[in-house]
């Protein structure tokens, strides 16, 4: 009885209250005016919306409910009067001009019709209104002019009328009236919302009427107003100020220190606004501060201050600007912190300790920046969901115990950095780990057979390690994954791709440049396999293409590449209609190419053996490649009706002939086009020196063009490489070749050009490679007057033409690319992509052939061989610090050698041979170190050649024709001043009487005994046939054994050659035949023979191949110039 009393003393006081809240709801519907509700039926029937989509407007039914306080979206004052209208997102259309019935509701307070689509402008009967305190027209699809009525809504405390760009093509407009005019009147105002609005003012145009307007204002919110800079001072009036937000404005301009004063402030957000100097850091100590987001100002400058314990900070948004130097360790100090973004910034130094102990810390990203040392443990940062730290120069290693405990963890992403050891297996069944990026670190060991207890990881990255060993079969039972990458790591044995059935949602699979052996099953259900969209096995040892690829509709990227694959495409692939991306590059593949999917973008065949015609290209491709092959017709006609869209084209490499169609010249966005080593004739079209506008490379080399180069090239020439090597042009340089102000790369050698030195050219500062080689040129190279050329070049070949003159001191002085390191550039094929297409220049001197790319370490030459220079060889040239190659050759130069020449500390091939040089060699030259060739023959150089260092490597043949020289290594021994008489030579006592006349025996004897026993060796030698091919075998067999273990090559007497054993990745190097008859003829001044070494980039794979097989020739005689070629890939 007790128990119940007690209840029913609880349940009066609720019933009480039950009574009062119904007497109050009766109340209400009592006080609904009918002339309020009479206004909001006739604003139903009047507005156009979605019946199906609308959760307010469709419920008003005066038949249902009499009391239109009760309907959704309506708020009425005690007295029944309609005070608040919220229509958000009721997908109403058209336009509120003639709309009498909500311009009759002069009660109204608030109105809200945000998200709908009025394609209107904002009708000026709003200004009637003039109750209104709250006004939401946000996103409501108004556009034009912000109507002056606006501005008489005196009591408004919030306008919102932002509009989000890509919500509606839409936009409004302040222009008249202007922001002054709209805000003049609004002094009440707390909250202004104009995103979106084209405001267009700069800095106190919009600044100083809203500091004199509005008195009161807290929230200022106008992102994408076009607003501009600089922030004025004026701003400092509004004290209540609690929330910014100006991103994606032009501002350009620093930030004021002013910012500061805001004591208020919560939210600052100034991204994108183009903010440079340097950001104010007590700015970041405003303790009330809880949002600041600088993030994508690039030349913003900052640091991080010490941070005040309690800190309110919340988010922390600075990436993409040049924020630099240490986190401080009292970022620690920031309790609340949940959100850091550094992007792109330029950190340094240690990831503090101190974050491991943000408890509320979400989301970390610190992703390219210069971060180094251990990865701290975050074990007490709970709720992170999200750990970005890549490309960073992290270090050390990781265990499982540091993401153990952070169980809310979705994404972990350490690539590209320094990061050792092994990989924690327990990552792989992480419970909510569903992203694992460890790609491009120094992970290695094997990754052993792991426990799978969770299925959540969808992405696993591994590319770019050390990693050895079998594939973990383990990694079969992530029956979750969707993309697999383990390429470019040394996973050896063999894979069974059939394996591969078992993880039915996998997209994408990444198993290239390994050791693997992938095999296939021919008898494995093709229908079983996963729908890929990305299936990449380069470098697989694959004998054959898959078949179970035929029933992959959805594959969008095939990567063959690099593998052993013999025959003909197979038909089917045409079938593969969403195939976009295609490469089958390096492989044996053979036989006419039939007809290719139809959506290919990028194709790449090159490097195989397909023959016959060119194929039908793809009609949307951007990257073509079908160099190195056999292709043998002509280039279709209309071959331009598929480069619509291309980007890059290359028919390099192989047999085709016929004149270049003029229909190439439809493809507006071409930027790369290769069509070197064929056997086309004819002129080059007219219409190619048009392209030149948007065309960045032409290479044209090794064929049969005639003719002379037009006169056409454009003011707005766009060419970085133009190489027209080894055809049979005429005529002079184009003057209007002047007009490629951004030439890097030019080629013309081996022609029958006739023209002066290209004097016009020289103000084209980017020119890095001149090559005029074998042509007629003729005259001075010394331009002359001021500014005097190409700061950039390092690369000179002007040999074998009909130069006279002197050397030019002052290009010697400009040429600053050859004093210091320069950054290469490459070419972008296509813009969001890392294609790149890369010169390459093969530069041959005595016997060393190395193909360089744009992107390998700097090579520089000089090369002015046999033309009639005359003159001194200036001292200017010891300032090329960074020269590499020099010959000045075959030339009348006359002078000594300069001894600023020791300064060229870099130097591997000099060639100064068959000039009129005279005079000593200068001694400091035995200091040039790397110097490994060495041609001074045939001038009138005296005196003893130096000795020590790279000059006891030197055979008499580098100073031979040389009369006056003597010493080491020529028989002619060097004289010495004056022998001193007998009688001087000072005696020692108890000398005997046979040692009076200065003789000592001792030493005589010896040296005969060293004399006998030499001839006893060498007369047969050289007497005896048999002996001496007895000694030759002999001395072969000892170095046939010996260098092939360090890696090098050998042939000896006999022709027989060893290489060291390593994989051999590029293409063949074809080997070139000796002319007997020719070498009998030339025996005395042949050298020897000599072994090219050759390096390329491949540009599919994006690093440099280096080819360790050598072809063995006989080098040309020791007077004969160095000689420079050009060659792409």
């Amino acid at each position: 009885m007790r128990i119940s009393l007690l209840s029913w003393l609880f349940f009066i006081p609720i019933c009480s209250i039950f009574l009062n809240f119904r007497t109050f709801v009766v109340s209400q519907s009592q006080t609904c005016l009918s002339d309020q509700r009479d206004l909001l039926i006739g604003l139903k029937k009047s507005l156009k919306f979605n019946s199906s989509l609308s959760t307010k407007l469709v419920q008003w039914n005066e038949a249902q409910f009499t009391n239109c306080c009760l309907w959704k979206g309506v708020n009425c004052s005690k007295e029944g009067r309609v005070v608040g209208l919220d229509l958000f997102n009721e997908s109403i259309t058209g336009g509120l001009h003639h709309n009498l019935s909500l311009f009759s509701l002069q009660y109204l307070e608030s109105l809200n019709l945000a998200y709908n689509k009025l394609s209107s402008t904002i009708p000026s009967q709003f200004g009637s209104l003039t109750s209104l305190r709250n006004l939401n027209l946000s996103n409501a699809g108004f556009a034009g002019q912000v109507p002056n009525a606006i501005s008489r809504l005196k009591r408004l405390v919030t306008l919102d009328l932002s509009t989000i760009s890509f919500l509606s093509d839409n936009t409004l407009k302040l222009e008249d009236p202007n922001l002054a005019k709209l805000v003049q009147n609004l002094s009440e105002i707390k909250g202004l919302y104009l995103d979106g609005v084209n405001i267009s003012a700069s800095g106190n145009k919009w600044c100083q009427p809203l500091s004199s307007s509005l008195p009161n204002l807290s929230v200022l919110s106008m992102s994408d107003c076009y607003l501009s800079g600089p922030l004025d001072s004026s701003l400092l009036k509004l004290q209540s100020l609690s929330i910014i937000r100006l991103n994606n404005n032009p501002l350009n301009a620093p930030v004021p220190e002013f910012f500061a004063n805001f004591t208020n402030l919560t939210y600052l957000g100034l991204s994108s606004c183009g903010l440079n100097g340097t950001f104010p850091d007590n700015i970041i100590q405003v303790p009330s501060l809880q949002t600041l987001d600088l993030s994508y100002n690039e030349l913003l400058q900052g640091s991080l201050p010490e941070f005040l314990p309690n800190g309110s900070l919340r988010s922390l948004l600075l990436s993409g600007t040049k924020f630099s130097g240490a986190l401080p360790d009292s970022i620690g100090n920031l309790a609340m912190l949940s959100r850091i973004d550094l992007f792109g910034c330029n950190f340094s130094g240690s990831i503090p300790n101190s974050m491991g102990t943000l408890t509320q810390l979400v989301y970390l990203d610190m992703s390219s920046n210069k971060f180094n040392r251990q990865i701290p443990s975050f074990t007490m940062a709970k709720n992170l969901t999200e750990i970005n730290l890549s490309h960073n120069d992290l270090e050390g290693s990781i265990n499982s115990t540091q993401w153990k405990e952070l169980i809310k963890l979705v994404n972990l992403d350490l690539d590209n950095n320094s990061i050792e050891g092994s990989i924690p297996l327990s990552l792989f069944s992480h419970p909510s780990l569903q992203k694992l990026q460890l790609s491009k670190n120094k992970f290695s060991g094997g990754l052993q057979e792991f426990n799978v207890s969770s299925y959540s990881l969808n992405t696993l990255d591994l590319s770019g390690n050390n990693l050895k060993g079998p594939l973990p079969m383990s990694v079969i039972k992530l029956k979750g994954l969707k993309s697999l990458s383990f390429s470019y790591n040394k996973f050896n044995g063999s894979f069974q791709l059939d394996s591969i059935q078992q993880l039915t949602n996998l997209s994408s699979l990444d198993l290239s440049y390994n050791e693997l052996s992938v095999n296939y099953s021919v008898t494995a259900s093709s229908l079983s396999f996963p729908h890929f969209s990305t299936l990449k096995l380069a470098s697989c040892k694959l004998s054959a293409v898959p078949d179970f690829l035929k029933n992959q509709s959805k594959l969008t990227i095939l990567d063959l590449s690099k593998n052993q694959i013999p025959g003909e495409i197979p038909n089917w692939i045409q079938n593969l209609t969403n195939l976009f991306y295609l490469n089958l590059s390096y492989n044996h593949l053979e036989g006419p190419l039939l007809n290719l999917p139809s959506m290919l973008t990028i194709l790449d065949l090159h490097s195989n053996q397909l023959q016959g015609q060119l194929p039908t290209l793809p009609p949307s491709a951007t990257y073509l490649d079908l160099s190195g092959n056999n292709f043998s017709s002509a280039i279709p006609a209309g071959i331009g009706s598929s480069l619509t869209f291309a980007y890059f084209l290359s028919l390099s490499n192989n047999q085709l002939s016929g004149s270049i169609p003029v229909s190439i010249c439809n493809a507006p966005y071409l930027q790369v086009l290769d069509l070197s080593n064929n056997l086309l004739n004819g002129t080059i079209p007219q219409c190619f020196y048009g392209m030149s506008e948007t065309l960045m490379v032409l290479d044209l080399r090794k064929n049969k063009l005639g003719g002379n180069l037009s006169n056409s090239f454009p003011v707005n020439c766009g060419l970085l490489t133009l190489n027209l090597n080894g055809n049979l042009l005429e005529g002079v340089v184009p003057e209007s070749l002047r007009n490629c102000k951004n030439l890097e790369v030019l080629d013309m050698g081996n022609n029958q050009l006739k023209d002066a030195f290209p004097c016009n050219l020289k103000n084209i500062y980017s020119l890095r490679v001149l090559i005029l080689r074998s042509n007629k040129f003729y005259g001075s190279i010394d331009c002359g007057g001021p500014n005097t050329s190409w700061p950039m070049l390092q690369i000179v070949d002007l040999a074998s033409n009909n130069f006279t003159g002197q050397l030019p001191r002052e290009y010697l002085s400009a040429w600053n690319a050859m004093m210091d390191v320069v950054q290469y550039l490459q070419v972008p094929i296509l813009k969001f992509s890392q294609i790149y297409y890369q010169d390459m220049i093969t530069v041959t001197s005595k016997g060393l052939d190395i193909e360089l790319v744009r992107i390998l370490n700097l090579f520089t030459s000089i090369d002015v061989s046999c033309n009639n220079l005359n003159g001194t060889i200036p001292e200017e040239i010891g300032k090329l610090k960074l020269l590499l190659v020099l010959n000045f050759s075959h030339n009348a130069l006359t002078g000594h050698i300069p001894p600023s020449m020791r300064k060229l500390t870099m130097l591997e091939s000099l060639d100064l041979s068959s000039n009129q040089l005279r005079g000593k060699i200068p001694m400091q030259l035995s200091d040039l170190t790397f110097l490994a060739v060495l041609n001074l023959s045939f001038n009138q150089l005296v005196g003893q050649i130096p000795q020590g260092k790279q000059f006891d490597t030197f055979s008499e043949d580098s100073y031979k024709g040389n009369k006056g020289l003597c010493g080491i290594p020529l028989k002619k021994n060097c004289r010495s001043d004056k022998a001193p008489p007998p009688s001087a030579i000072p005696q020692s006592k108890g000398t005997s009487s046979t040692t009076l006349i200065g003789f000592d025996w001792q030493f005589i004897l010896t040296g005969l005994g060293f004399g006998v026993g030499a001839a006893v060796v060498v007369a047969p030698l050289t007497f005896w046939e048999k002996g001496r091919k007895w000694h030759n075998d002999i001395i072969d067999k000892i170095l046939l054994v010996i260098l092939p273990m360090m890696g090098l090559s050998y042939t000896g007497c006999y022709n027989v050659k060893v290489e060291a054993d390593e994989d051999i990745e590029d293409e063949n190097t074809e080997d070139s035949e000796d002319d007997d008859n020719e070498n009998e003829m030339e025996d005395e001044e042949i050298w020897g023979r000599y072994c090219v070494i050759c390096s390329k980039l491949d540009i599919s794979r994006k690093r440099a191949i280096h080819d360790p097989r050598c072809t063995c020739h006989n080098s040309p005689p020791i007077s004969s110039s160095s000689s420079t070629s050009s060659s792409s890939s």
